[in-house]
């Protein structure tokens, strides 16, 4: 049995001390940064409004909560890419090679103007692992994560990521828990029945490992259902220590089975207060003036998927969904659709851009074709996604949410939505990509907040044509 980050790397421990708000300090150990990265290039500190965590790491090279250059976080899962050929080639990989290459994956990550030419270049590798494997990335911040470290393998990789959404004509194959979330429970649905029916290793994606136990709670589900003997926990920061990773070595000698951790960072974190704090909207931007909302229907080629979701009132919506999102499971076969899909989108936005700054967002955990849609809009385009994390800004240097606007969701108004970090007049045009469809009012108050904020336009970009081509579930 293995539990292990690399092979060859001998720890040394630098300690950071976070003061975040009044009452909350968060202090970090580095125990596993084998290439030196800067802390402040992976994350800044904010305080979440979640009675079960009170702190966050925010990402800077995610695309979630900070608007990024859309290459950091496809770069970000081709690094883990990288380690997992690496781990899974340790015998036989060019050493040279793959140094080289992950050299340039740091470089760009610190770097965000060099993590187009980074990113393009891990791609070329054209790599492909030794047998295949199934990536799953976590609801709702990894999964563009996951999806961009399956697409570094130009074969013999599947990839599904796991959803919140509720899709009654289709059975969840996999479901568990998400234990300090504030919405724990995760779906899969795969198209493919037999997606996760092999032995293949199971490669477990997420931003983020703090105690493991979303991992433990997903790899006892599959194992259940579909055993098999490997499993890989990829993420950008592992915050596991002692009792936790004693956890990983426990369970591995229940199921007989092997977990392989990789990561950027890892560490330790220790907590100290409890802030009183309560979600809401910051006072130190104001509002400007209006600008329109430009809805419009693109025309991609890509299939689309009718099957009908329903929120938690109990209504149907019967748009379809985007099939290769990654929510319906995906194969490598399948990179080249997408790409071109993703190619005749951009080309479509680039012609609606009526200043030199954009910025281009995914909706919840729709984040993967609109980061890789931003990534061929041109120059000065940024990209981020709403989410459902509550989180307390403060206009803060060393702070890593200035700014909050709340609204409800446009695919379910129980749940609020939240955009962060965006001030009005900091982009010209901001395009919004929802996957499909959803009545109008329900989509106004997201609208409403942006087209405050843009200084020329918003651009409502729906990814389902008006009279779509659609796929029924059950062929």
């Amino acid at each position: 049995m293995n539990n292990s980050i690399l092979s060859g790397y001998c720890p040394r421990t630098n300690t950071h001390t976070y003061n975040i708000v009044e009452n909350l300090q968060v202090t970090v150990t580095e125990t596993f940064n084998p290439f030196n990265m800067p802390l402040d290039s992976l994350f800044s500190m904010a305080a979440r409004i979640n009675k079960k965590r009170s702190f966050l790491f925010v990402s800077k090279v995610l695309g979630k909560h900070i608007p990024v250059n859309p290459f950091t976080p496809l770069l970000s899962g081709a690094a883990l890419g990288l380690l997992l050929y690496q781990e899974m080639n340790k015998d036989t990989a060019d050493t040279r090679e793959m140094e080289e290459l992950l050299n340039k994956a740091v470089h760009g990550l610190i770097h965000p103007d060099q993590a187009e030419a980074a990113y393009h270049d891990l791609l070329s590798a054209q790599l492909i692992l030794p047998h295949p494997v199934v990536f799953i990335g976590f609801a709702e911040t990894a999964t563009a994560l996951g999806h961009s470290m399956f697409n570094m393998f130009a074969a013999g990789a599947s990839y599904i990521h796991t959803t919140r959404e509720d899709i009654p004509e289709l059975e969840s194959v996999v479901s568990f828990e998400e234990e300090h979330s504030h919405a724990v429970d995760h779906l899969c649905y795969a198209l493919n029945p037999g997606l996760l029916s092999g032995t293949e290793p199971i490669i477990l994606v997420d931003d983020e490992i703090t105690t493991g136990n979303t991992a433990i709670n997903t790899i006892r589900d599959i194992h259940s259902k579909f055993p098999r003997q490997e499993y890989v926990v990829a993420s950008i920061l592992d915050w596991r220590t002692g009792k936790n990773i004693q956890t990983y070595n426990d369970l591995e000698q229940e199921l007989g089975i092997r977990i392989t951790s990789l990561c950027l960072l890892q560490g330790s974190i220790e907590v100290t207060g409890t802030p009183l704090l309560r979600a809401g909207e910051d006072q130190g931007a104001v509002l400007s003036a209006e600008v329109p909302v430009v809805t419009t229907y693109v025309q991609d080629g890509l299939e689309r998927l009718l099957v009908s979701s329903r929120d938690s009132y109990g209504e149907i919506n019967d748009a379809p969904y985007v099939k290769y999102s990654g929510r319906f499971g995906l194969e490598s076969r399948n990179h080249q659709e997408i790409d071109q899909g993703v190619t005749r989108i951009a080309a479509q936005l680039r012609e609606l851009r009526e200043g030199p700054r954009a910025l281009v967002m995914g909706v919840g955990e729709f984040m993967y074709l609109p980061m890789r849609i931003a990534a061929e809009m041109g120059e000065d385009v940024f990209y981020q996604s709403s989410t459902r994390s509550p989180i307390h800004p403060e206009r803060r240097a060393d702070y890593g949410v200035h700014s909050a606007r709340a609204y409800p969701s446009a695919g379910d108004p129980e749940i609020t939505n939240f955009i962060y970090n965006v001030d009005p007049g900091q982009y010209d045009d901001i395009f919004v990509l929802i996957e499909r469809e959803v009545p109008q009012q329900r989509i106004e108050p997201m609208t409403d907040i942006l087209k405050k904020l843009a200084s020329y336009k918003v651009h409502l970009i729906v990814l389902s044509p008006k009279e779509p081509e659609v796929e029924d579930a059950a062929k």
